[in-house]
C-alpha cells in the first residue's frame, strides 16, 4: 500500500475513533429525549441536522431505534418517517462506500465467517439478497451496511433495496415515537394511537418469518446446484431454452432435461413423475426461468427452484457443460 492510498483509511480511522470517544464520554446525549431537545433548538435546520446525525449514527454502529423513535416524537408520523428514511439511507450508503473504497480489510475482519454467506448470497441473488437481509436481520443493521460494501453489488441497486425494505420498520419505530410523545403531552385518542403503534411493531416482528416462508426454496445458486449434482442429490435440472440454444455454443448441464418455455404448458404432464422431486429451472438468464418457475408452481411443483444467473452465470464460473 502506498503512502498516498493509506491516507483515506487513516483519516477514516481517526475520525471514527474520535467520534467513538466522544460518544463514550457523552452517553447522556445519546438518548431519544436529549436528541429531541437539542434538535428543537435548531428550528428550520432541524431536519437537515437530524439526517446528518443519522448518517454519523450509522457509521458509529449506534442503535438506530433510538433515532427512529426520536424522529417520530419530533417530526410526527409522516415527516418523521421521511426524515428517518432519508437519514438511515444516507448512513447506510456512506458506510457502504467507506467499506468499498477505504476500509475493506477492516470490514472483512469484523464480518468474520459470516462474510462468505453474504458474498454467496449477493453473488446468487444481487439486490434481492440485500432486500432479504434488510427485512430479515441475518446481520446487525450497521455491520450489514459495511459488509455489503465489499460485495460486487452496485451502489444504486443497494441504495434502492435498502430504502424500500427499511420502510416497514421505519414506519413502526417512527409511529412509536409519535405515540409516546402524544402520551406524554396528553394528546387525543391515546388508546387508539398506542394500539396502532403496538400493531405496527407486531407486523414488523412477524415480517421476517413471513419473508423466509415466501422465499424458501425458490432460488438456488450455481455453486449450490453444482454441489448438489456432484453429491448425487436427486434433483432434476430443467433447461427451458430453445432446443437450438440448448445444443448450441454455450452448452448445457450434462444431466439437464430440455423443454423450451413455449412448449412447457402442454408438456407439464411429462414432468408428473418428478412432481415430488427437487427441480431446478435454468435458462440463459433469469427472465424465462421465472416464467417457467411460476408455471410449474401453479401446477403444484412445490419443490421447483430457480437457478440464479442461469447458464450465463454457470459459464462465467467455468462450470462443466455438454455441447
Amino acid at each position: 500500500m502506498t503512502r498516498t492510498s493509506a491516507w483515506p483509511r487513516i483519516v477514516l480511522v481517526v475520525a471514527l475513533a474520535a467520534a467513538i470517544i466522544w460518544a463514550v464520554f457523552n452517553r447522556q446525549a445519546l438518548d431519544a429525549a436529549a436528541i429531541e431537545a437539542a434538535l428543537q433548538q435548531l428550528g428550520a435546520w432541524a431536519p437537515a441536522a437530524f439526517i446528518a446525525l443519522w448518517a454519523i449514527w450509522a457509521l458509529l454502529f449506534l442503535p438506530g431505534a433510538v433515532l427512529g423513535i426520536a424522529g417520530g416524537a419530533l417530526f410526527g408520523p409522516v415527516m418523521g418517517t421521511i426524515w428517518n428514511l432519508a437519514g438511515a439511507t444516507l448512513g447506510a450508503t456512506l458506510a457502504f462506500l467507506a467499506a468499498r473504497y477505504v476500509a475493506s480489510e477492516w470490514v472483512a475482519r469484523k464480518a468474520g465467517s459470516r462474510l462468505k454467506r453474504l458474498l454467496d448470497g449477493v453473488e446468487a441473488e444481487g439486490w434481492r439478497f440485500v432486500a432479504f437481509t434488510r427485512l430479515v436481520p441475518l446481520f446487525p443493521f450497521n455491520l450489514l451496511n459495511y459488509a455489503l460494501g465489499i460485495t460486487r453489488i452496485k451502489v444504486l441497486p443497494y441504495v434502492a433495496a435498502t430504502l424500500l425494505c427499511m420502510v416497514p420498520g421505519t414506519i413502526a419505530y417512527t409511529y412509536l415515537g409519535y405515540a409516546g410523545r402524544e402520551a406524554i403531552t396528553g394528546g387525543e385518542a391515546l388508546i387508539q394511537k398506542g394500539l396502532l403503534a403496538l400493531g405496527l411493531l407486531a407486523v414488523v416482528a412477524f415480517l421476517p418469518s413471513l419473508v423466509k416462508r415466501l422465499r424458501k426454496q425458490r432460488i438456488v445458486s450455481v455453486s449450490d446446484l453444482e454441489s448438489k449434482l456432484n453429491a448425487g442429490d436427486d434433483i432434476l435440472v430443467l433447461d427451458v431454452r430453445d432446443s437450438s440454444d440448448y445444443a448450441g455454443e454455450i452448452g448445457h448441464i450434462a444431466s439437464a432435461m430440455n423443454i423450451p418455455l413455449a412448449d412447457l404448458p402442454k408438456r407439464v404432464p411429462e414432468l408428473e413423475s418428478f412432481r415430488e422431486r427437487p427441480l431446478a429451472v435454468i435458462c440463459l438468464t433469469d427472465k424465462r426461468s421465472k416464467a417457467a418457475l411460476a408455471l410449474l408452481r401453479q401446477n403444484g411443483f412445490a419443490n421447483a427452484t430457480l437457478v440464479a444467473g442461469g447458464m450465463k452465470e454457470w459459464n462465467r464460473l467455468s462450470k462443466p457443460v455438454n455441447r
